[in-house]
């Protein structure tokens, strides 16, 4: 078993696409806020395709690249979790109606799958061609954990606050939303609605999470067809999680500690994998330090799995009471 073939590759991004596409129509085509149940099912088939892809990668490929796809998936999916309170926070701020919600969590969503995409056809051809990248990659990994340690998201909201601030001086836009339009007729003059500002900030902060994601997954592997499907799958279900978990998102008030430490982790996988292909004049040489191991994709995977873990029992045992009264009050609301 080797790498993939194209064929395999084409075919397989076929069908998820289309699947996505197919999310996508059914929001589009009513508009509605998801159920428990409903939201319960969709997690647990997006969850269970996952699998099931891993299983066709180790027929395929074996065992080394389907764990490479698995732990990269997860590290997504939790990285994609730190989205969602981005994504409460602006639906907030923009009094989004909860009945089309889901379509603007779709749209973030496509937009979050095309800014990874770039990235990540940038960040391949760059790697393979400039190792000492990886340096970088890892350098700026530990800064973002050091960023999800302090827990400041005040950077993020002060370049929100300038473009919404920019946009509505430059753009005609209506106070209030018109349904799902972007368009709306008022005094008979077209103006913009809210909806528009919505989906700028989703891009907005979409792309910047791209920034933090794309530089984790390639210290676990650098095929580009495994690192989209990750990401791929990371997404898939995001919206459902969103409806899913509501109010439970203030209860996980330790989960970026977890995603600090996933991200630290990979940095040092990160620089330790740079050492190892080092080509830098100034560091030993220009000589390789073969010596230095390359940390095995099934310990990454549990290092992972126990961080998301830890994080998630801690929030909810010894997170501050606070917090849960908080969770409460919304789930009742919702």
């Amino acid at each position: 078993m080797g790498s993939l073939s194209m064929s395999f590759e084409v075919v397989s991004l076929s069908v998820l696409l289309l699947i996505l596409l197919a999310d996508l129509a059914l929001v589009v085509k009513r508009p509605h806020q998801p159920s428990m149940k409903e939201c319960t099912a969709w997690i647990t088939f997006y969850v269970g395709l996952a699998l099931a892809f891993a299983l066709v990668l180790v027929y395929v490929s074996g065992w080394n690249v389907a764990g490479k796809f698995v732990t990269g998936w997860l590290t997504e999916y939790a990285l994609s979790v730190d989205n969602l309170f981005v994504f409460i926070v602006i639906m907030a701020k923009f009094s989004v109606p909860r009945k089309y919600q889901q379509e603007v969590l779709m749209v973030g969503i496509i937009i979050a799958l095309i800014a990874r995409a770039l990235f990540i056809v940038v960040g391949a051809v760059a790697i393979n061609s400039l190792s000492w990248l990886f340096y970088i990659f890892g350098i700026f990994l530990f800064y973002t954990a050091y960023q999800q340690i302090k827990g400041e998201d005040d950077t993020d909201e002060q370049a929100d606050s300038f473009i919404t601030t920019w946009l509505k001086k430059h753009i005609r836009v209506t106070k209030d939303y018109d349904g799902n339009k972007l368009r709306t007729s008022v005094g008979g003059k077209k103006m913009w609605t809210p909806m528009l500002l919505v989906f700028l900030t989703i891009g907005l902060t979409d792309v910047m999470f791209a920034l933090d994601s794309i530089p984790a997954i390639f210290g676990i592997t650098q095929d580009p067809f495994i690192v989209f499907t990750a990401n791929l799958f990371a997404l898939m279900g995001l919206r459902q999680l969103y409806f899913l978990l509501g109010g439970l998102m203030n209860r996980l008030v330790y989960l970026h500690y977890g995603l600090a430490a996933i991200l630290a982790y990979i940095g040092v996988k990160l620089i330790m994998h740079a050492l190892h292909e080092n080509t830098l004049p100034f560091i030993n040489g220009g000589q390789n330090m073969l010596w230095i191991p390359e940390i095995p994709t099934l310990a990454s995977l549990g290092v992972i799995i126990g961080c998301i873990v830890v994080a998630t029992v801690a929030s909810f045992l010894w997170g501050p009471k606070e917090a849960a009264e908080g969770a409460d009050s919304t789930e009742l609301k919702h």
